[in-house]
Parts: C-alpha cells; structure tokens; sequence
C-alpha cells in the first residue's frame, strides 16, 4: 500500500500508483510552466500559491477517472493542469473577498502584496488556463465555460443571500453544488473524457465529482469550526470571523427557528456579531463545537459522500474505482 499524493489517498494497485505519481508530477510541472512569464514579479505572484503546495484533489481526480479509458492519452495532465489553474485563480479571489490573511499556511496573495495584485494575479491564471484550454478542443472549452459560469454563479448567490421565502439550507447547497462542486465534476469529467471512456463513463464521474465536490466542501466547513489546525491552511473560524453563514451556522439557526432555547439564541447573537476579537471568536468557537449542529453538519457531509459513493456502482471493479471510493471515506474522515 502506498500513499499518493498530499491528500493522502492509499493506492494498492502498482499499475494504478504508478500511473497516477507520474500523472501528478507531470500536472506539477505543468502548473509551473503555466505560471511562468517574461515579468519575473508576474511569475512570482502566480507561482504564490502553486509553490506552497496543497492537495492537488482535482488533478487526482482526473488522473483516477482516466483509468477508466486510456490513462495515458495526451489531453489528460493538460486537462488536469487547466482545472488546478482555474481553482488557483479563484483562491485569489476569495482571499480579497474574504480579506483573509493566510492561504495553505502562507501569506495570502493580497497580504503579502496588495488586493489588486491579487486579483490580478487571479485573471493572469484564468488566461493561462485559456491557453491551455484551447489546444484540448471546443467540447473542453464549452465543459469549461459552463462550469466557470457555474462557478460565478455560485459566489455570486452567496454574496446575495437567500431571497425572502428561499430554505437558507438549500441556497446555500446550490452555492456550494456551484462554487466548488461543478469543478471537481470537471475534474472526473476531463479524465473520463480524455481518457475515451465510454459516454455513461464520463456521466457517472461527472456526477460522482459534483457529488463528492460538495461533501468536500461541507467537511471544510465542519473543519473550520472543529479542527484547531485546519487542513486547507486556513486559520480555524476564519469563516465565521468573516460572517460567511457556512453549514454549521445555518443548522444552528434553523434550531433557533424551531425551538428558541435561551442557549441557542445567545450562541447564534454571539455569531452573528463581530468576531474581530480573538476572545470572541474562541468562544464562539467553543460553543459550536459542543453545539448538536454541528453534528447535523457532520450528517450532511456523510449523507452527500455516501451519494459519490453509491454513483459508483456500475463502473467495472478494479484499483480505481476502489481508490474513489476511499475518496468518499476520506472526505467522511475529515469531517469526524
């Protein structure tokens, strides 16, 4: 058994591991060469946040969906590269919407230069994914285009709110279902795709990305407020500082709505309030730790990887559809 990756996926299968190390190093060194420019501070900017690592978890995905064809076929690691460049460039962004200070336990792009290199740096990523992007086809440029419309979409419902009379839950599973759940759907689908797999291939782990996607995404928020070193490198109860209503909230204020305990109101006002004082955020902090919402949270997560997991079924047995299902158990893991 060996372990692939920074995400930590255990791989028992030689060809599998094999396959996927070489696929991993080469996306490496095609985000570097993606980030390069003739402006030696461009390429600094851009090569910020490839150079101080993360769990390469979409360009992993690709590799293990495109066992499923031709592993080796020449679209693959570009694809993969063109997905990792477009989730860069949109950690660039949140950071200056989020105004946060650390990124994968760095400075953040905006705190150690400002918020317009950021962002700029953000857009120099996207076209370089273009660029990519457009040697692999108009259908790859379309998948693209839909999943970043997808995307935008995503964040911009989040930083609108639910309307009046919309479930807080349920929009914020769309915005989540868009923000982070349609590029990891692309991820499995490049591969798939890339590889030739057959078309109910490609279905199947685009939904199982989606899937899988946002049950990432909901163990993140359950780790923001659980864990007291968090593993994307985000300082814990960053979310809740900056007053993003992330899963754990939203449950505790439906229990609010519901019952109206003394306990719930007074934790939910304390969230709810400014959170700039270290003292402040710790016990807020603590109260949702010990708070039966977070629970609740926990349940979604699992329910939303047990769904990846069962989107499974039909694909032919063997090393990789066993390593996506411990893709599944894993994002369960990091949420308990």
């Amino acid at each position: 058994m060996t372990v692939v990756g920074p995400f930590g996926l255990s791989v028992r299968d030689q060809a599998l591991e094999t396959d996927v190390q070489t696929g991993l190093a080469a996306v490496e060194a095609g985000l570097l060469e993606a980030t390069k420019s003739d402006v030696p501070f461009i390429t600094e900017a851009a090569q910020h946040l490839v150079r101080a690592g993360g769990k390469r978890f979409r360009p992993l995905l690709t590799m293990l969906a495109a066992q499923f064809g031709d592993p080796h076929a020449p679209g693959i690691v570009p694809s993969a590269v063109v997905v990792e460049l477009t989730h860069l460039a949109t950690l660039y962004h949140d950071d200056v919407m989020d105004e946060a200070d650390v990124r994968r336990g760095v400075p953040s792009a905006n705190a150690r230069w400002d918020n317009s290199v950021a962002v700029l740096t953000g857009d120099f990523l996207f076209a370089r994914a273009s660029h990519i992007l457009a040697d692999l086809g108009p259908a790859a440029v379309r998948i693209q285009a839909e999943a970043f419309e997808r995307l935008v979409t995503g964040q911009i419902l989040e930083t609108a709110g639910p309307g009046a009379g919309d479930d807080p839950v349920e929009h914020y599973l769309n915005v989540i279902s868009g923000k982070t759940g349609s590029l990891i759907a692309v991820a499995g689908r490049f591969g798939a795709m890339m590889s030739g797999a057959d078309e109910a291939v490609v279905d199947v782990l685009t939904q199982y990305g989606e899937r899988l996607g946002t049950a990432f995404q909901l163990a993140d928020d359950v780790l923001d407020v659980a864990s007291d070193s968090h593993e994307s490198g985000k300082t814990p109860g960053t979310d809740l500082r900056e007053g993003i209503p992330t899963l754990p909230v939203l449950r505790l204020r439906e229990l609010v709505a519901a019952h109206g305990r003394p306990e719930d109101v007074a934790l939910s006002a304390l969230l709810d309030g400014d959170l700039s004082d270290d003292a402040r955020l710790a016990d807020a902090l603590a109260g949702l730790r010990a708070h039966p919402a977070l629970e609740r949270a926990r349940k979604d997560t699992v329910r939303y990887a047990q769904q990846a997991r069962a989107l499974l079924t039909p694909l032919p047995d063997g090393g990789a559809k066993t390593a996506l299902a411990e893709l599944c158990d894993m994002v369960v893991h990091r949420a308990g």
